[in-house]
């Protein structure tokens, strides 16, 4: 089994349903369930990527555990034999694509961190020669290099909604000068260590989105960390500026919707079995490059 629906827990309230993840309510805690569903142009597609929930789980408790010197987060635990006695008939479907997290009050800011030039930040380049009111070289070229690490939010957009890129200032606004500063200042700690780590397994993180939330008055990282849906990852060793780079992320099934004839008024299409099989390949990769972990099915 792996696209999840509410049926699949039936004795456990569903909090949430998004894009991808599920989130139960467990009283003092959360359960949160990466599916196999997958997302472009913050549209769901009809048709499910084999073991991405697993991935970007495993991926997620990498990260979580590397970058905890920096941050603390949500997770409580990911171990099934740990989980309450509820969840126990479901412990063969949450196995490896689910964490019990603590409960917090979510930010309503996106944080992205961008390293290179690329995707919209690319595009707002080209027309003002700034990313969200942060004044850029003259003459980059697409998928360049920034000189340093910019940190650019958006807001959180409602499931089936466009995030819309804001300025610091704009930031500032929704959540506090103090706060606004200390997630700032915290997602691009967090990248650095990440991008240098990811560099020495051959992989480049062009960008990468963090959430963050307030627990019993702590700031905590949520959510999901450093994966193929919530960041670009480019091979290193293929890296070549002034065009669109190859990817380990769901860039490969962006490209095939926007080619495919798609409007953005329509329903999505189905996606094609070689386009399913190249798309879970690249996830595979990127999470053995990076964790060297591989999935029991593999």
């Amino acid at each position: 089994m792996t696209v999840l629906h509410q049926s699949d827990l039936p004795n456990v309230p569903l909090l949430h349903r998004g894009k991808v993840r599920d989130i139960y309510d467990l009283g003092d805690s959360l359960l949160i369930v990466a599916t196999d569903r997958i997302s472009a142009y913050d549209v769901i597609l009809p048709t499910p990527i084999p073991d991405k929930g697993k991935v970007l789980t495993l991926m997620t408790l990498f990260w979580l555990n590397y970058l905890s010197d920096i941050v603390e987060n949500h997770l409580i635990t990911a171990k099934v034999e740990e989980y309450p006695p509820i969840l126990s008939e479901y412990a063969e479907i949450l196995k490896d694509r689910s964490m019990i997290v603590k409960k917090a009050k979510v930010l309503p800011i996106e944080c992205i961190v961008r390293g290179y030039i690329t995707g919209s930040a690319w595009k707002e380049y080209q027309e003002k020669g700034e990313v969200c009111g942060i004044k850029l070289p003259k003459g980059l070229r697409e998928s360049d290099k920034l000189p340093n690490p910019i940190f650019t939010p958006s807001t959180k957009a409602e499931l089936g909604e466009h995030d819309v890129n804001i300025s610091f200032e704009e930031a500032t606004k929704l959540i506090g000068e103090n706060l606004a500063e200390r997630i700032k200042e915290i997602s691009l700690r967090l990248y650095e260590k990440a991008s240098q780590y990811a560099e020495s397994k051959g992989i480049i993180i062009a960008d990468t989105k963090f959430e963050f939330g307030l627990s019993e008055g702590k700031l905590i990282l949520v959510d999901e960390v450093l994966t193929p849906d919530s960041s670009r990852f480019w091979p290193k060793d293929e890296y070549e500026p002034g065009k669109p780079q190859k990817s380990f992320d769901k860039q490969f099934v962006r490209d095939w919707l926007k080619n495919s004839g798609w409007r953005e008024d329509q329903p999505p299409p189905a996606i094609p079995q070689e386009v399913v099989e190249k798309t879970r390949e690249k996830y595979l990769q990127a999470l053995k490059l990076l964790t060297g972990q591989t999935l029991a099915s593999d």
